[in-house]
């Protein structure tokens, strides 16, 4: 295939990011958008010189060759599996859904019709990941502590938990994403909830949750999240090792070891182009398969159960053992 044609259901912020980035991708052209709000798909469209369509169906008839799905997390589930019949290949944005169930399914439809997929967790992209694994490479992580201290988002489905998950699904997922990166596999969860909501009219998810995990390598690791800040406060992993400790944001590294501190300045966009590239790349070489995309959505599914488990071990106040 010398050039790929996109698709896009759901025309909000996200999407128009991707479609920035593929808009420098000479072999790619989006073709069609479709989006529940026909005033935002129309923008899209002339934004982007592809068609508004009213459905996914009028969608998969435009001849795209690969979909991205950027829609919010209630809103999965139907969208990719009709993807998935057509046999398309499929971008899809974090988180998968707002439950466990809708994304295994997926995973199970994607792997049975061999569909080319990826997620988008952009932070696996990034260099700060490439140089902490060289770091780590002869030593394992012991301790990992992730954090998310943010605001609430400027979309009105975000603050209602059956439509968004609440933050650690939403936001906290790129943290959880890394931490089994680096860590592993998650044996059990045991998270605690303030359940008093952010001070936004009509929120009904929780204000902080504090999660421990035991991973399966016998690591430890802890999660904090809160939304009830009016500005993004912190949001990255801390991993500590024999005689080394790492921070990752998305901007930057440090790190520290007995030969003194290490700083490296990163450019968060790069990483994003790099999620896009490499998917873009998989489907324009079919045969070869899938080579640079490094999350695909069986990959992802494992971190959203992870932090789905979390989620839920909030609301029970007792550990939930994590099964991904």
């Amino acid at each position: 295939m010398s050039h790929c044609r996109i698709g896009f259901v759901g025309a909000g912020g996200v999407a128009l990011r991707h479609a920035r980035h593929l808009s420098d991708i000479s072999d790619v052209g989006i073709a069609a958008v479709t989006d529940r709000y026909g005033p935002a798909a129309h923008e899209f469209a002339e934004m982007t010189g592809s068609v508004a369509v009213p459905d996914v169906a009028a969608l998969l008839d435009a001849s795209v060759d690969a979909v991205y799905v950027c829609v919010p997390p209630h809103a999965h589930g139907d969208i990719e599996e009709q993807i998935i019949a057509a046999g398309v290949a499929l971008f899809v944005e974090k988180p998968l859904g707002v439950d466990v169930c809708t994304a295994r399914h997926i995973a199970d439809l994607a792997g049975e019709r061999g569909i080319l997929t990826a997620v988008g967790h952009h932070w696996r992209y990034s260099d700060a990941v490439r140089l902490a694994r060289e770091m780590l490479e002869d030593r394992p992580a012991r301790l990992a502590v992730g954090s998310w201290l943010d605001r609430v988002p400027p979309v009105t489905w975000w603050i209602k938990r059956t439509l968004s998950g609440g933050q650690i699904v939403e936001q906290a997922v790129h943290v959880l994403d890394l931490m089994r990166l680096f860590m592993g596999e998650v044996a059990e969860v045991s998270a605690y909830a303030n359940t008093t909501p952010p001070d936004t009219p009509g929120a009904d998810v929780d204000g902080a949750t504090a999660a421990v995990l035991r991973f399966r390598s016998g690591a430890v690791g802890t999660v904090t999240a809160t939304c009830c800040l009016a500005w993004k406060h912190l949001a990255g992993l801390d991993l500590y090792a024999d005689n080394l400790s790492i921070t990752i944001h998305e901007d930057r590294l440090s790190g520290r070891t007995p030969d003194g501190p290490l700083h490296r300045s990163l450019r968060p966009e790069e990483a994003k182009k790099a999620a896009d590239r490499a998917f873009i790349d998989a489907v324009l070489s079919r045969g070869a398969g899938p080579a640079g995309i490094l999350v695909d959505y069986p990959e992802a599914a494992r971190t959203h159960e992870l932090a789905c488990a979390i989620a839920q071990s909030a609301v029970q106040s007792q550990p939930v053992p994590v099964h991904g």
